[in-house]
């Protein structure tokens, strides 16, 4: 098996993992750079994230187009992640999802803070992009290069972009990071919602905090042994190499 195979193997894998706990359902969608050329990225043609195999994950250059010559439906907002790899080479992982949590948060003036140990990864700022702000009325989805460009700007170096009435955009350094940051993101949102309605003040993780948890990276044993457990209760640890 090739590194290229074993990945494709580990993207239908984190499909499943993000259905599972509900970060994504019918739509939505995670992608990984390409291992050996990084200005390609892998991302399955369009199909619902819990049926994903591997044979369904096609090539794409970083202009949203389809690299491999596979004739397979792609995506619509594939240019999120196109936009997302361009912006930021140290970036091997995009999440996009709907997640209903996190839409209050993309919609009002609060915004979206880091409360729990768990949601540390999705950083001090949140920032909340808007498409009309630069291309007005649209379907809000994000189909052209220059939306997922301006999307990929809002993003910056954060972790999150929430997307106004739509959802998020994560992105991190390795798929069990970006899978972190998704998955803990809305439960930290659940949190403050639930906080705010006690009334009174949240208090936010701090930055040192934040900073503290980060040292640690984006891999080690303890994100190994998530990714054990999150590939087992999602009925998909065949997909995964041998833990070792």
């Amino acid at each position: 098996m090739t590194n290229t195979d074993a990945l494709r193997r580990e993207i239908a894998a984190a499909n499943r993992i993000l259905a599972h706990h509900g970060v994504v359902d019918a739509y939505g969608h995670i992608s990984h750079r390409h291992p050996t050329d990084p200005k390609r990225f892998l991302l399955s043609g369009s199909k619902s994230p819990e049926l994903v195999e591997p044979e369904d994950i096609m090539e794409f250059g970083l202009d949203g187009e389809i690299a491999d010559g596979s004739k397979m439906k792609p995506y619509l907002e594939r240019y999120i992640h196109a936009g997302i790899y361009e912006a930021n080479p140290e970036i091997m992982s995009v999440v996009h999802s709907h997640a209903l949590e996190v839409l209050p948060f993309s919609i009002s003036t609060v915004p979206l803070v880091p409360v729990i140990h768990t949601a540390s990864h999705c950083g001090a700022h949140i920032p909340v992009w808007d498409i009309a702000d630069k291309f007005g009325d649209t379907g809000l989805l994000v189909t052209t290069r220059e939306q997922g460009r301006d999307l990929a700007a809002k993003l910056a170096k954060n972790r999150i972009a929430l997307m106004r009435g739509h959802g998020f955009a994560a992105a991190g350094r390795t798929i069990g990071e970006v899978l972190k940051v998704s998955i803990y993101l809305p439960q930290n949102a659940r949190v403050v919602m639930d906080a705010m309605r006690l009334g009174g003040g949240i208090k936010a993780l701090s930055a040192r905090e934040i900073e503290i948890r980060d040292e640690a990276g984006p891999g080690g044993r303890e994100l190994d042994r998530a990714m054990e457990y999150w590939a087992a209760k999602a009925g998909c640890s065949h997909l995964l190499p041998p833990r070792k």
